[in-house]
């Protein structure tokens, strides 16, 4: 499944958390991507940038054409 070139996903988040509880789920995925990270930061990178790569050549540019 390739995700190249495609917009962020977007996810529906509740809106009745209290801030309390949404700083708790912060919280815990920042901990979760700081571990994360500590186990697969080169693995990470580099998915990362195979997925901001995109598949299609880039389009012709015509250099007598102005902006």
């Amino acid at each position: 499944m390739s995700h190249r070139c495609s917009p962020r996903a977007t996810i529906a988040l509740p809106r009745h958390w209290t801030p309390e509880q949404a700083l708790a789920v912060f919280e815990c995925l920042q901990a979760m991507r700081e571990a994360l990270w500590d186990l697969y930061g080169p693995q990470v990178q580099q998915a990362w940038r195979d997925q901001l790569r995109c598949d299609t050549d880039p389009p012709e540019l015509d250099p007598d054409e102005p902006f």
